[in-house]
């Protein structure tokens, strides 16, 4: 008997195996348009390739600190090789993108007033009140302003790249409007821009406005979504990055596993395929819908959300399992997207422009 690939718990699916192109149960195989694998960097053979050789260097794992007196070139090249891509400064990596958040928000916490926009990612929170609904759009035009009226000297502000729930992306024009009696340190977590957007993947770093000198910007990110590895990565000025260094969360903490990282210098020109794949996908499937409008999305970006909640269920009697949860609490309406990403081939975007344009007609 094959073993059970899934359970099927209300409106999840609990599957024993990572979805790429497809979910496949006992009973049936669907097409998966879900996730956050946005380069299908998770089911791509050649890079398990090339971490199982890492595997063979480096061990399953580094179980030490990067503190210790015995210390692996990897790290240092990884580094330098991320800086040098984003044009930062510096670069630091650690085991996770919420881990980078963290150690980020913890070293400015006394350092100035905090200024949070809507629906910020846990990684950056200090408590879960930083976190409130509304709007990017309207938050930026009045932070310029807020920031002004506070007697602190310096402003700590905190922010998303892009909301990748709704596939909105988001302005950066208001750090030219900050008044320049204050200096600021922006915060950005870019966890789902990082590998994809920006030149070459490089993220919103080398999307940002020209700063003025009062202004810094901390972009943090994880590995785990567009790249497909468990990390995360820290891109500032070197000052700052030296810093968090001295911090015993940087310490204490298991540093990323060194196998994944040479496997990701090594794979720079499978992520540039895949980006390339990717980016052939959007505009093929977006040239093939009937209604565009039903979803809001931004060019070059694999998220189509839409407020046709219904659509979830539809396309889940073609054997189609798109994106469909509740949030932010399991109480709150379900956000519904499409998630396009590498592995699926033309056929793939065919058959689900197709079911998606007997939709429309369905309930038009």
């Amino acid at each position: 008997m094959l073993p059970l690939l899934f359970t099927r718990l209300e409106n999840s699916f609990v599957v024993t195996e990572l979805p790429g192109r497809t979910l496949i149960t006992e009973s049936a195989t669907y097409l998966y348009f879900s996730g956050t694998s946005y380069l299908g960097m998770a089911r791509n053979n050649a890079l398990q390739d090339l971490v199982q050789a890492g595997f063979a260097n480096y061990g399953t794992n580094y179980s030490s600190s990067r503190l210790s007196n015995v210390q692996l070139k990897i790290y240092a090249e990884v580094e330098n090789y991320l800086a040098t891509r984003t044009k930062a400064e510096a670069a630091l990596t650690v085991s996770s993108g919420l881990l980078a958040g963290q150690m980020v928000v913890k070293s400015l916490d006394g350092t100035g007033a905090y200024f949070y926009s809507p629906r910020v990612h846990p990684a950056l929170w200090r408590t879960a009140t930083d976190c409130y609904q509304g709007h990017y759009t309207d938050w930026a035009e009045r932070i310029a302003t807020l920031t002004s009226e506070v007697p602190d000297s310096n402003i700590v502000i905190l922010t998303n790249s892009l909301d990748a729930l709704t596939a909105q992306a988001y302005s950066f024009a208001w750090i030219t409007q900050l008044s320049a009696a204050k200096t600021y340190t922006i915060v950005i977590d870019d966890s789902h821009g990082f590998g994809l957007t920006g030149v070459n993947g490089t993220g919103i770093i080398t999307m940002l406005p020209p700063l003025p000198d009062y202004v810094q910007v901390v972009v943090v990110s994880s590995f785990g979504k567009a790249l497909g590895i468990p990390g995360g990565v820290i891109l500032s000025n070197a000052r700052l990055l030296e810093n968090l260094k001295k911090q015993a969360f940087f310490g204490g903490g298991s540093p990323a596993i060194p196998a994944y990282l040479t496997a990701f210098i090594q794979g720079e020109h499978l992520y540039q395929l895949a980006r390339q794949r990717l980016q052939e996908n959007i505009g093929y499937f977006t040239s093939l819908l009937h209604q565009p409008a039903l979803f809001s999305f931004f060019p070059g970006y694999p998220i189509f959300y839409t407020k046709q909640n219904q659509l979830y269920y539809f396309l889940l009697e073609q054997k189609i399992l798109i994106s469909h949860f509740s949030y932010p609490t399991p109480t709150d309406s379900p956000i519904t997207r499409i998630v396009l990403n590498s592995l699926h081939t033309p056929e793939d975007l065919k058959e689900l422009a197709g079911a998606i344009n007997d939709y429309c007609s369905s309930v038009s």
